[in-house]
């Protein structure tokens, strides 16, 4: 059973493209349907973390707005954090699922149970994961995937049921 869902940012919570003004600023886009998905499986006890190679404040306030648990950026070997995170939640990695979407993160993806990645991810990511989603990275993917994993793991009737008999 995953209990542990690690994301990649750029390409896969986002659509990889960067905003940038004169200033210095730089915007990204996030999609609010992986956000609901993401801040439900969270309300059923699941453990989300970000690792991701940019470090940007955006990314910051969303893992906060969410709930998001781990947040780990500017890392170069997404492998040695996903240990650190095994150790602090005493998981192995058959109980981990990943989503990424570019050749930074084929050696995480061979060392969890569960691979993940968008439409429109890198060749040869989309190669050696154990599903491709329909959308595309920041168009929906990361919502596909969370609410297959839910289903897989019989949570989803539990986030229909919160709704349904919402008073």
């Amino acid at each position: 059973m995953i209990k542990l869902i690690v994301l990649d940012v750029d390409g896969t919570l986002t659509d990889g493209r960067l905003y940038m003004d004169d200033k210095d600023n730089c915007l990204k886009a996030f999609d609010v349907k992986d956000g609901f998905a993401i801040a439900q499986w969270i309300k059923l006890g699941g453990i989300v973390a970000i690792i991701t190679g940019k470090t940007s404040k955006i990314v910051k306030r969303r893992k906060e707005e969410l709930g998001i648990q781990e947040l780990a950026q500017g890392i170069s070997n997404k492998v040695k954090e996903l240990n650190k995170l095994l150790n602090k939640y005493s998981l192995l990695p058959n109980e981990v699922a990943y989503i990424g979407d570019d050749i930074n993160d084929l050696g995480i993806i061979n060392k969890v149970g569960f691979s993940a990645c968008p439409k429109d991810a890198a060749p040869e990511v989309v190669e050696r994961v154990t599903y491709v989603a329909n959308k595309n990275g920041g168009k929906g993917a990361v919502r596909e995937i969370f609410e297959k994993l839910m289903k897989e793991n019989n949570m989803w009737d539990e986030v229909l049921k919160r709704y349904i008999n919402e008073n």
